[in-house]
């Protein structure tokens, strides 16, 4: 018997603020709002994309103590995200003049071009370029 499909669709992401993250996601990687619903009382359902499909993020806004002492550290200070792009030397060179903070310089590995960088909350993320 074969398994039904499956899709990992969305991932939750802790923000400080709901209209700050999604200027920087926009902003700084060029990102899409998919959606933006207003659920009351403060709260909303917020959906952003990297534009090709691929899996959303819903920016969750931090409540309580726990909460926001876990906004950026996503994956414990090791890289939690990874961008992919085909053109890894202009996405760079954008996201540099839109002031996203780099790590370190482009390194060329056997699975791609690749280098780290953080977002606004300090998560770490890859910005890589596949190899073919």
């Amino acid at each position: 018997m074969s398994q039904p499909s499956q899709t990992l669709a969305t991932v939750t992401y802790l923000v400080a603020d709901y209209d700050e993250a999604i200027a920087w996601f926009k902003t700084a990687l060029g990102f899409d709002l998919l959606t933006d619903d207003d659920l009351g009382d403060g709260k909303r359902w917020v959906e952003i994309g990297a534009g090709d499909g691929g899996v959303k993020l819903l920016l969750a806004k931090a409540k309580g103590v726990e909460q926001v002492a876990a906004i950026g550290a996503f994956a414990g200070d090791r890289v939690g995200f990874f961008l992919h792009t085909s053109d890894f030397d202009a996405k760079r060179q954008a996201m540099e003049i839109n002031g996203v903070p780099f790590e370190e310089d482009t390194r060329v590995e056997p699975y791609g071009k690749v280098a780290v960088f953080r977002d606004l909350y300090g998560n770490r993320w890859d910005l890589l370029e596949p190899k073919a």
